[in-house]
């Protein structure tokens, strides 16, 4: 029950999704698993209003289906200096079990919105710490173009950020959880290993030089690469309306089922390309969504190694 005390300020937080990823494998070394994150223009917005003198056990999600953020953020007040408790809310336009990182998202943007309530940091290696309690996170907490380790939860170096694209989108239904797909086993080979190295040089160089084209055929080749771990029935028919439009590539949610045709916004011939891939789309698989990405001219650049 809610505490008949006043109630303190509320804090505010927000993270963006991801369209499936640019680049996901495993690399030769230990615990190699790796994602390259896409951020998009879809956000989730959380609000935590503590409540003076109630204790964690009071502390409630206003959505019941929000498990995991109110969990988050009892782990959160669990560590505040003095007892804690509150209502959280979280509010989504991003996709649930598409691998859009919808989860991620809801998480990064409770442990913000409860960090400020409280009036405490909450520094991307604190979050790292608690979601790594949780379940495999992709790398939302992080502004631009990342590389991630997202079974262990840990930075691996930022690529930086490229100008804005679209991704017109399809969803082949139906929903994935995301720890149950992360404990299915590898079907990876060392050779693919080394592909998936490879690749990942490539695209940082892509990011880095701001080739889109380069971008589009790692994505399409991690797509490709993916269908031995989960196998997508539209990709084939979305790579020849790809080369049909003349998009980038396309890429994938590697542990959803979301596809799409990547394209250049500065292309003069854009909005024919987007037309044409949306109706092309719409054929394919009866529904259509325009994604665009977000670009991040400031973000801190880290190193990737290979």
């Amino acid at each position: 029950m809610k505490s008949t005390q006043s109630t303190q300020q509320a804090g505010v937080g927000t993270a963006f999704g991801t369209f499936g990823e640019l680049l996901q494998g495993v690399l030769p070394e230990e615990d190699g698993d790796f994602l390259v994150t896409l951020p998009v223009a879809r956000w989730t917005r959380a609000v935590f209003r503590p409540y003076a003198g109630a204790g964690p056990g009071e502390l409630t999600v206003r959505q019941p289906g929000k498990r995991k953020a109110l969990r988050l953020a009892r782990m959160i007040a669990e560590e505040a200096p003095r007892p804690v408790g509150g209502e959280l809310s979280v509010s989504s336009v991003i996709p649930e079990g598409k691998g859009l990182a919808s989860s991620s998202a809801d998480l990064v943007a409770t442990a913000r919105a409860v960090a400020r309530a409280l009036g405490t940091e909450m520094p991307a290696a604190r979050i790292e710490r608690l979601l790594a309690r949780i379940e495999p996170t992709d790398g939302v907490l992080y502004p631009g173009i990342v590389a991630f380790h997202h079974r262990a939860v840990r930075l691996r170096g930022t690529l930086g950020s490229l100008p804005a694209m679209a991704v017109v989108g399809i969803d082949e239904g139906g929903s994935v959880d995301t720890v149950d797909f992360n404990r299915v086993p590898k079907p990876f080979t060392t050779a693919d290993r080394h592909r998936y190295a490879r690749l990942l040089d490539r695209l940082a160089r892509a990011v880095r030089t701001h080739d889109l084209a380069e971008v589009g055929r790692v994505a399409t080749r991690s797509a490709l690469m993916n269908q031995a771990l989960r196998h997508k029935w539209s990709l084939d028919p979305l790579r020849d309306i790809c080369r049909d439009v003349g998009g980038l590539g396309v890429t994938v949610g590697h542990s959803g089922t979301a596809l799409g045709v990547l394209l250049d916004t500065a292309d003069p011939a854009y909005t024919r390309r987007a037309t044409a891939a949306a109706q092309a789309c719409t054929e394919l698989a009866g529904n259509v969504a325009v994604y665009r990405t977000l670009s991040f001219p400031n973000a801190p650049r880290r190193a990737v190694h290979v």
